[in-house]
């Protein structure tokens, strides 16, 4: 049996000492991105123009708004981003039909958007009962835990 002995001087590497040039380059990149910025300076004149008018309007709705517009229809379970394609569980007592207009809110997500085909088991169908579990091609991405609404008009 052949055993294996280290190599005379080949040991671990030794690290090159830090010549000044580089430790001088490390100090200059520092300073560069800890710089202070500094705030602009308003002129007086520009200080003493006040904007007057309207308030601009705003385009959030009301809470009294959207609920007056808007029922809460489901859930969003789970989005299959390479599909594009939500998978829903409906509330009791509600159903959802092809041509109806839907709003998906999230924590990130806010979109609104027509129902162009539901699927439950992969077979297409025209509409869906309560509580079931159906796919909804949809035109932005989708979270679980994203509320669905059906939109009044």
């Amino acid at each position: 049996m052949a055993t294996r002995r280290k190599a005379k001087g080949k040991g671990k590497r030794k690290k090159a000492p830090v010549t000044k040039a580089a430790s001088r380059r490390k100090v200059a990149r520092k300073a560069k991105t800890t710089s202070k910025r500094t705030a602009k300076k308003v002129s007086p004149r520009s200080a003493s123009i006040k904007k007057t008018g309207p308030p601009a309007k705003s385009t959030v709705k009301s809470a009294s708004q959207s609920a007056s517009r808007e029922q809460r229809i489901g859930v969003v379970t789970h989005y299959y981003s390479h599909l594009s394609v939500a998978i829903m569980r409906l509330e009791p007592s509600t159903t959802l039909h092809v041509g109806d207009v839907i709003h998906i809110h999230g924590h990130t997500t806010d979109f609104t958007q027509k129902v162009e085909s539901l699927e439950v088991d992969h077979a297409p169908v025209t509409e869906v009962g309560p509580n079931a579990v159906f796919g909804l091609k949809v035109i932005e991405h989708a979270r679980e835990h994203d509320a669905v609404f059906r939109v009044r008009s």
